[in-house]
């Protein structure tokens, strides 16, 4: 019913005896002062000043008031702390989205950090694709998303959210073991024109992403299978259901008869963190990136390559 910043007026009055010295502790002008407590004079329906002298002095109603906005400007400035302080300090809840293959490498270690240092800190871990978990980062329902950025395929980011690059990853060409080109250690995918192609689920970035590259190298794409999941997808190339792209990040472990080749040109991709922008310094946040970006460097340290 009453604005904080009439009730810190009036209180400012009751406190410093005057118009002009409550202007003063305010640093406003006196007009400004008296313009708020016209105001609240209005939404209360009662007279809070009168005239003393050369100056004024609360009615009984005034010093009720006076009473009450002492106690709610209090309480603002409890909550002021409170914030400031949740700011600084690694407590309360983090959301975290993740697309499925950081989820399988680089959330482990990194949320097994963050339960180590900060205890108080509870995580959920959310796990989607770059179009599913950045509208819910710009809605407020995720404090942080992992998502994955092609170099022939780049995810638009708004200028309202912050990103951090966590890892350059690239993907090889997946082969069954026995595949006539599965002896070679760079191949050229236009050369890939006998066997079907294993792919995300339908719909999905990544489906779109392979979609694009093999048109870009003049080739149908025929994809057989669509699976979510690497692994699985490994695990078909092995079985003999055709070829995949798989990332670097996601060849962990790699099932016996699969062979992995570099491509030409290189399928190259950058992982990010993002979060709306300015909470990058929110102490939760912060923490969250700093537990990914070493998990991220750790990873860069062990890196799977071709196949020698």
């Amino acid at each position: 019913m009453f604005g904080i910043e009439r009730m810190r007026a009036l209180h400012a009055v009751a406190t410093q005896g005057s118009v002009a010295a409550a202007a003063a502790s305010l640093h406003v002008t006196p007009s400004g002062v008296s313009q708020q407590l016209a105001k609240l004079e209005r939404e209360a329906g009662q007279r809070l000043l009168e005239p003393r002298g050369r100056g004024v002095r609360l009615t009984k109603a005034g010093q009720v008031l006076a009473g009450h906005a002492e106690l709610i400007l209090a309480q603002v400035a409890e909550a002021k702390a409170d914030l400031e302080l949740l700011r600084e300090d690694v407590i309360g809840p983090l959301r975290v989205g993740a697309i499925p293959t950081t989820v399988h490498a680089l959330l482990p270690p990194a949320l097994a950090t963050l339960a180590a240092q900060h205890p108080r800190l509870a995580v959920t871990l959310h796990e989607g694709e770059a179009e599913q978990t950045m509208p819910r980062v710009l809605a407020g329902d995720l404090d942080v998303a992992v998502l994955e950025s092609w170099e022939d395929r780049p995810t638009v980011l708004p200028p309202s959210t912050t990103r951090i690059a966590l890892f350059s990853d690239v993907a090889d060409l997946a082969l069954p073991a026995g595949h006539r080109l599965a002896h070679r250690k760079t191949v050229d995918l236009s050369e890939v024109d006998d066997l079907p192609w294993i792919g995300w689920t339908l719909g999905s970035g990544c489906y779109e992403w392979l979609v694009q590259v093999l048109r870009k190298q003049r080739l149908e794409p025929r994809i057989s299978c669509t699976v979510g999941g690497y692994p699985t997808q490994l695990a078909l190339v092995a079985a003999g259901f055709g070829a995949a792209l798989v990332p670097r990040l996601a060849r962990e472990p790699q099932p016996g008869g699969v062979r992995i080749l570099a491509t030409r040109p290189p399928l190259t991709r950058t992982i990010y963190a993002i979060c709306r922008a300015g909470e990058e310094d929110r102490g939760a946040v912060r923490a969250c990136l700093d537990a990914l970006k070493g998990a991220s460097a750790r990873f860069s340290a062990r890196v799977p390559t071709v196949d020698g």
